[in-house]
């Protein structure tokens, strides 16, 4: 983090031709298991990973803001009373967004002063693992600092969903945002989407000799493409011809009255988050009572459900869930909104080097551009540096 926090230091002087206020980082996130349940009020197990966004930031004495970072060579500026959604676009709108958001839950901006902020990261965009959540963030908690807003992190995680919502357009519900700010070392987030509500559950895997494989296919995707928002649609259809608010109000034994009542792709989008629930409490049970190392067939069967229900895998996905399996991880699956981005392979970390081969040679074999491997570790969230 040294180096991070130093280049953004660095970068904001460039910039900006001041020193900077002050540093602040968020964390990328990897979900562990609960995909597309977030905004169905259901349940997620993500985790704040060792990869970071770091946002150094600087007050101005007018209504500016302006916004750079290590990712383009320009500076977009509006001013505080210029921030609607309607106003925004590209990068820049992550931040943007986050300042408008706040205006939204109780920030008077008609009384703050505008800001310098540049942006640094070395989480991967495009892999789903949030790198749009750990800007949002990041911006987020400096400007409660700078601000003196007060609010707790449970609501700048409301904050960066609006944004995410609002300002960016893209459908997504609150996990990244709770995974990125309530992190905490070796542990993941149990998330209730629907009252908010979180616990942390100790992961373990250290003790259990398991490390956590990302396997960043290179296959970019973006939440405010169509495909995320067509399955949310489905999700909300199928809710309604249910006759219940949201899927999270559907279990197990409804899945044969949904058979019956639904279309075919209709019901294979509803099987998946019903089931997905259940693979999320089962996987904090089993965490709880048996251990990291008996979760594998869980992470198995998420994937499946995804690709083959929910169709939002990718060829390149599954190239790597399979190969991984193969060489000796014990479990494995995509991670985030889909149609690209990464997959996770939890491996004993003797077979951390047959796993990582086994993967690049099927990449190889299928002429796909070669994926980038890497391990993470369950961090803390997002901080002041």
């Amino acid at each position: 983090m040294s180096t991070l926090n130093a280049r953004a230091s660095t970068g904001f002087e460039q910039r900006f031709g001041r020193t900077a206020t002050g540093v602040w980082s968020a964390p990328g996130r990897v979900n562990l298991i609960g995909e597309h349940t977030d905004y169905n009020e259901g349940f997620v197990l993500p985790f704040a990973i060792d990869r970071r966004t770091v946002a150094a930031l600087g007050l101005r004495s007018d209504r500016q803001v302006s916004i750079a970072s290590s990712f383009s060579s320009e500076i977009v500026t509006l001013g505080l009373d210029e921030l609607t959604p309607d106003n925004l676009a590209g990068w820049s709108a992550y931040p943007f967004g986050v300042a408008w958001a706040l205006g939204q839950f109780g920030a008077d901006l008609g009384r703050v002063s505008g800001f310098d902020v540049y942006i640094d990261s070395d989480v991967p965009i495009g892999a789903g693992l949030s790198s749009s959540a750990a800007i949002e963030c990041a911006t987020a908690l400096a400007l409660n600092d700078i601000w003196n807003l007060g609010l707790s992190r449970e609501t700048l995680a409301r904050v960066g969903q609006l944004a995410e919502n609002r300002a960016v357009g893209a459908p997504t519900g609150i996990m990244d945002q709770s995974a990125s700010l309530l992190g905490q070392m070796d542990s993941a987030v149990f998330l209730d989407c629907r009252d908010l509500h979180t616990e942390v559950i100790p992961l373990g895997f250290g003790a259990a000799d398991l490390e956590l494989l990302i396997i960043d296919t290179r296959v970019t995707h973006a939440h405010s493409s169509g495909g995320y928002a067509a399955r949310r649609t489905s999700c909300e259809r199928g809710a309604a011809l249910m006759g219940v608010g949201s899927l999270r109000d559907l279990d197990l034994r409804d899945l044969d009255r949904a058979a019956d009542t639904l279309d075919d792709e209709t019901f294979r989008r509803v099987r998946h988050i019903v089931t997905e629930n259940h693979r999320v409490l089962a996987t904090v049970r089993v965490l709880r009572e048996t251990g990291a190392t008996a979760i594998g067939d869980l992470l198995d069967a998420s994937h499946l459900s995804m690709r083959d229900d929910f169709e939002i895998s990718v060829p390149e996905l599954d190239v790597a869930v399979r190969s991984a399996r193969e060489a000796g991880a014990i479990g494995a699956r995509m991670t985030g909104g889909g149609f690209g981005g990464a997959a996770i392979a939890l491996t004993p970390r003797t077979a951390l080097p047959a796993v990582k081969a086994a993967v690049l040679a099927s990449f190889a074999a299928a002429k796909f551009a070669t994926p980038d491997l890497f391990v993470v570790h369950a961090a803390e969230g997002a901080r002041r540096e």
